[in-house]
């Protein structure tokens, strides 16, 4: 007898073994939404692009995040969108309007509107073995424009602790960027480089800051005299696009 399970896409390494694996195939475009003042509405297109009818709930969040750029989402009335409910015949698409009732504040306001599958309908069992249905759930930032647009990143509050470089990306600009990624080079008393290492970026919304903590390898940071960082952003105003930051160090900061 054949049985139909569902369960998250974040649980997929667990259960390969299971038996067969089916995940849907839908997506949502644009990949984000501006949207300029309060009434101002944009069209987004769910396109299912399985072989199976596919049924979704969608929800719109305010959108937050703290200094690990973990992501907070709180329920919101400021996002209109019909409708909550929906099911998609395979190969069809269903356009679904957004629209806004926030007014432009003084930095930019976000939200993200998820759209979620749902199990299918219960169906005649039929066959041998077990088969997984994969559902997944696709989130779609929404920016509400400031009043006024300003863009910059800074390095902030940047240390060397007991081996470990601790410091800032902050966002003083009133919307969002994407840090693309933190380059950290540390350098000898010639300024020769003696390691580099990449970090990880995402967005920091208006106002808000990421934190870094990386551990300086143990048989170079004796050796350190500076480090600098150079964070990659997306920004494009001038002079906004990458911000530096010099360390001076010495051989005490490493124990």
């Amino acid at each position: 007898m054949k049985r139909l399970l569902t369960l998250s896409a974040i649980v997929l390494g667990l259960v390969l073994q299971a038996g067969n694996v089916s995940a849907s195939a839908f997506r949502v475009t644009p990949i984000r939404v501006m949207l300029e003042r309060s009434g101002a509405s944009a069209l987004l297109t769910l396109s299912n692009e399985s072989k199976d009818t596919l049924r979704f709930q969608i929800a719109a969040f305010q959108w937050s995040q703290d200094s690990a750029g973990t992501m907070k989402l709180e329920p919101t009335q400021d996002i209109l969108f019909f409708p909550a409910l929906l099911s998609l015949e395979a190969g069809a698409e269903r356009k679904v309007r957004v629209s806004t009732k926030a007014s432009p504040g003084a930095v930019e306001k976000t939200y993200r509107i998820f759209f979620e599958e749902l199990p299918p309908l219960a169906t005649a069992d039929a066959g041998e073995g077990a088969q997984v249905r994969i559902l997944t759930k696709m989130g779609v930032p929404i920016f509400v424009a400031p009043q006024k647009v300003v863009e910059k990143a800074t390095i902030d509050h940047a240390r060397l602790e007991h081996g470990r470089l601790r410091f800032n990306v902050k966002n003083e600009g009133t919307v969002r960027f994407a840090v693309q990624g933190v380059k950290v080079r540390g350098a000898d008393a010639n300024d020769a480089t003696l390691f580099e290492h990449q970090l990880d970026g995402w967005y920091v919304l208006a106002g808000t800051e990421r934190s870094y903590d990386y551990a300086i390898p143990a048989d170079v940071c004796p050796r350190l005299k500076s480090i600098h960082i150079t964070a990659q952003t997306d920004s494009i105003a001038e002079g906004a696009a990458a911000t530096a930051g010099r360390l001076e160090i010495s051989a005490t900061n490493c124990k």
